[in-house]
This record gives C-alpha cells, structure tokens and sequence, in this order.
C-alpha cells in the first residue's frame, strides 16, 4: 500500500511539474503563513483564504494595552495566463485599547481595515519549466527525495499592488488614500518535502514614511501529506515602526479542495510586545482545464504509469488511502 501511494505521488508530482508549472492538483494555500508564493493558483481557479485572528499588544513606553480582533481574507484568481494571479488582501480588526497614561485610564474601541490591498503577480522565473531537466524518476525514491543543488535555483515573481486607505482610519490616520506596493517572492523547493519563500517588499513609498519588510517561511510535508507544519520570521522597518516576528504552525488537508490551518507567533521588542493567534480555511473553486497534450513530454511507458496511478486514486484523493 505504502509503494503504492509513493508511487501515485510520484505521478502527481510530475503532472505538477511538468505539465503545469502553476497549477496543482491540491490546494495551494499561502495560509498559515503571510508570504506569498511564487506560483499561481492556475488558470480559471478562483480561491478564498481566511481566518479569525487574535493579537494582544502591550506597549511598556506608551502605557498603553490593546486586545486586537480581526478577520482575515484573502481572494485569489487565476486569469489570461497560468503565470499571473489576481490577488485581494484584507483584514478588518476591532481593538479594544485601554491607555494608561493619565490618572484615570482611558478605555475605547476601535475598528477599520488594518490590510486593504490589491494586486498582480506574475510568475517570471519557473526553474520546472524545463520537462528533460526537471523529470522525476517514477521508479527511484532516493533521487526524487534527496536536496539536489539545481533544487537552489527558485521560481521568482514579482507583485505589483495597491493599499486602500478610505475614510479615517484609526489604525493609519497619516496614510494617504492609495499607496503603492511592490514585491518580490522567491519559492525554492528543497525536496518534496520542504519548501522555502522568501519575500522582499517596500511599501508605500510615495509617503512620507516607506516600509520596508521581508518574510522568510519553511514549510515541511509530514510522513501524512495531509499535514504540513512551518515556520516563519518576518521584519518591518521604516521611520515610524520597525520589529521581527516569529510565527509557526500546521495546516491539514481535507481533500483537494479544502484545508484548515492554525498558527501563532511572538515579535522580538516591547514597544509594542505582541503575542497572536490565528485560525483559519482555504478553499478553492476548481475550473482549471489541462491542455491537450498533456502527457507529449513523458515516454510511452510512462504515459501508462500516470495514467494507471490517477485511474487507481480512490476517489480522486491520494492521500486517502495512506496508512501509518
């Protein structure tokens, strides 16, 4: 059962791979983490990603304590080309903030968008494009498994969006209605089992105070595939606020279409110390089409391999039949 079930991975791989590049044949959520991927959800899918986020701030120089309650969101779509991707990234938060600064504390609430962005990103850069270069041996599970040095070189995209500030916001009361954002996002998988993105952004640079930031995320399959387990550094910097932050966490996959994730993390300072929690599900509305041809760059023999393993899948899932 076991060789069986590496054996129809090893197939999925290579469809993935080879056929596709962007598109896969399981959910590819960014969640738990807050990088983005290098890849695209594919051509004709459109996916919804969200959560329920809690964060407590507590700034020792300000006196000043805040519990933060949010909802995450985040849309992404799949249109004209496999390499690009629309992409909308929200997040609604109501705090309760008590101030300690004076003789009575001060207690009020207050609420408004704390992320309001949208975006394009395109795949530049996809080092399994290559079919020869990048095919995997369906019949050795040493060479598929193990780092190997072209595995270094990453798939690169570059996003390009805007933040929407509308209204008084309590949380931005400086920022200016719209403000750009650009990105770059680099995605190297290691080994099947561990992936690395890396993203490097600057934001709002046409205000007074641009913000500099990166997200570093490894991310681990277990010996279940239907469990993964990351971790996740990030840093901030621009005049106003500068911090890192660590995060880690595990997601499970349901079936194709349908994952749940939680996480947490702590930063690095106490002006503000944060401390915050999320949980959260991924789904995606799959329309994506596989090209004609799918199967041209594979031999006759391996043609049949693919082609018997995805007829053997029990009910179109391949993680359901994986036993301990």
């Amino acid at each position: 059962m076991k060789k069986s079930i590496y054996l129809i991975a090893i197939a999925l791989i290579a469809l993935t791979h080879e056929l596709n590049a962007q598109y896969t044949e399981v959910i590819n959520s960014n969640r738990p983490g807050s990088s983005y991927s290098a890849f695209s959800v594919g051509k004709n899918v459109f996916q919804i990603e969200g959560g329920f986020y809690y964060e407590r701030w507590d700034h020792s120089w300000l006196r000043t304590k805040s519990n933060r309650y949010a909802m995450d969101i985040v849309l992404r779509y799949g249109f004209l080309f496999e390499q690009l991707e629309l992409i909308y990234d929200g997040q609604y938060t109501f705090a309760k903030v008590i101030e300690n600064t004076a003789i009575n504390p001060r207690k009020y609430n207050q609420n408004d968008f704390t992320k309001n962005t949208i975006g394009l990103k395109y795949l530049i850069y996809d080092p399994f494009k290559d079919p020869e270069r990048n095919k995997p041996d369906l019949y050795s599970w040493k060479a598929n498994n193990h780092l190997q040095w072209r595995n270094l070189i990453p798939a690169v995209a570059i996003y390009a969006g805007v933040n929407l500030n509308f209204g008084d916001n309590p949380f931005y009361p400086q920022q200016e209605s719209l403000t750009p954002k650009v990105m770059l996002a680099t995605q190297h998988h290691l080994t099947p089992n561990w992936v690395f993105v890396m993203n490097f952004a600057y934001d709002q640079f046409t205000s007074d105070d641009p913000l500099y930031s990166y997200v570093l995320t490894l991310t681990h399959a277990l010996r279940d595939p239907r469990y993964t387990i990351f971790v996740e550094h990030q840093g901030f910097k621009s005049d106003y606020y500068s911090d890192g932050i660590f995060k880690m966490g595990a997601a499970r996959l349901f079936n194709q279409d349908f994952q749940l994730d939680a996480s947490f993390g702590i930063n690095i300072k106490d002006t503000p110390a944060r401390f915050f929690g999320a949980i959260g599900a991924s789904y995606r509305l799959d329309f994506h089409q596989d090209p004609k041809n799918k199967y041209n760059n594979f031999s006759e023999k391996d043609r049949e391999f693919i082609k018997d393993a995805k007829k053997n899948r029990k009910n179109n899932n391949p993680f359901e039949e994986i036993e301990d």
